[in-house]
């Protein structure tokens, strides 16, 4: 006889004159379940028993009921510690809105027109375009890893279609502004305000992210080869965690007027601290922070306080009127492709795993690309192109109108027409 792995029980009502079957096993994960079948049929019941019996016997996995916020907490909880901390936070953040827009409820019941609806409400809310993208998105993925999972049977925002954002204007510094900036970065500062000289001509140099160039080490820096690495941190006495953009090391090129700036950050302190952009007054605040249990990983992404004020503050002095930090990394990558890189190394040395990343948020139309395209335009046309168009009589052509051509028919007319014109 097969042993029985899904009894049969009932449930009673609150009151007690009623009840309703339940099916009581341990699912997949050995973990013990009491499901409510809803009603208090013993016939139906058994078959339902019989079906979840078969189906425990033959390894199939069990589709539990689910609600959205369980979905949430579980996913969260399985991809801790395996993604970075913002990607779970902006998950969490989705789907918290989700739960504003839908209610809690189960996902097996969420369908496309509720994608559709979501998306409306985030424009409502006053989202952008590419914030509620962004919402989506996530969610989407949320729900492909419960569908990875066993959990749905099919992604019900599968076919959610995106809003059409139209492509961002790439911002890049001209060669003056850069200058400017680097004039601006010499004048003094607090002496826990990083090194904003050393960190905007490393930044035009290697195009590195904001939290790599605040990650960076001594120990990252080879000054006989020229080279500066990206690489994650470990958690230690005195290093906090940290972890590279998808875990993409990379080893990044360096002047030798930014080594020589390097060179003589490292010489001039008195006590050589690990990081090379963090002051020594800020990394002594981050440890007592980290003694105190209020330093997480979070945290390290970005260990500057008030970073994106002071670099406005830098572009005030330069007298530029828009612009951030990330704009620097842009300045950098466009200027390697209008020089002779290849897309492909631009790719690589950004960080990338796709060339339409790095083609559609990072490379902007250079002023010689511009310059280039006008001389070709010349060329095509002929060298006396504009002599041409100086000699054209233009204010002294005669023009056939209707009354001119009165007498003749429509065709004819516009005919003679077009013969005049020339």
């Amino acid at each position: 006889m097969a042993k029985q792995l899904v009894r049969l029980g009932t449930k009673p009502s609150r009151d007690g004159r009623r009840f309703t079957y339940v099916l009581d096993y341990k699912n997949e994960h050995g973990k013990r379940t009491r499901v409510s079948l809803g009603h208090a049929d013993r016939q139906k019941a058994e078959r339902q028993r019989a079906q979840r019996q078969r189906e425990l016997s033959m390894g199939c996995v069990v589709v539990e009921d689910m609600r959205l916020s369980e979905l949430l907490a579980d996913s969260l909880e399985r991809t801790r510690g395996q993604v970075r901390e913002s990607t779970l936070l902006e998950r969490d953040i989705a789907m918290r809105h989700f739960l504003e827009a839908v209610g809690d409820i189960d996902i097996r019941t969420v369908k496309h027109r509720h994608g559709e609806a979501f998306i409306q409400a985030c424009l409502d809310k006053g989202n952008s375009p590419a914030t509620a993208n962004k919402k989506i998105g996530c969610l989407k993925r949320l729900f492909q890893l419960a569908v990875v999972r066993g959990q749905l049977d099919e992604n019900p925002f599968r076919f959610v279609r995106h809003i059409k954002v139209p492509a961002r204007q790439v911002r890049i510094y001209s060669d003056p502004e850069c200058t400017r900036l680097l004039e601006a970065s010499k004048e003094p500062r607090r002496v826990d305000a990083p090194d904003w000289e050393l960190l905007v001509a490393t930044a035009l140099c290697t195009a590195m992210r904001r939290g790599e160039l605040l990650n960076v080490m001594w120990a990252d820096i080879d000054f006989e080869r020229l080279t500066i690495s990206v690489s994650p941190k470990q958690d230690t006495a005195h290093t906090w965690e940290w972890r590279i953009k998808d875990a993409e090391r990379r080893t990044l090129p360096l002047t030798s007027e930014v080594a020589e700036l390097l060179t003589a950050r490292r010489t001039g302190q008195t006590k050589l601290y690990p990081y090379v952009f963090i002051s020594p007054a800020r990394y002594e605040c981050i440890q007592k922070l980290r003694e105190q249990g209020q330093w997480t990983v979070r945290h390290g992404r970005c260990p500057v306080n008030n970073f994106d004020r002071g670099f406005r503050t830098l572009l005030e002095r330069a007298q530029i009127d828009t612009g951030q930090f990330h704009d620097l990394r842009r300045t950098c990558l466009s200027r390697w492709l209008a020089n002779g890189l290849t897309e492909y190394d631009v790719m690589q040395l950004a960080g990338h795993s796709d060339f339409s990343t790095t083609h559609r948020f990072y490379l902007g139309v250079r002023t010689d690309l511009i310059d280039r395209a006008r001389a070709a335009t010349r060329a095509a046309m002929g060298n006396d192109f504009g002599t041409r168009l100086a000699r054209a009589p233009i204010s002294g052509k005669k023009v056939l109108t209707r009354e001119t051509g009165s007498g003749y028919s429509d065709k004819t007319y516009e005919k003679r027409a077009r013969s005049s014109v020339g």
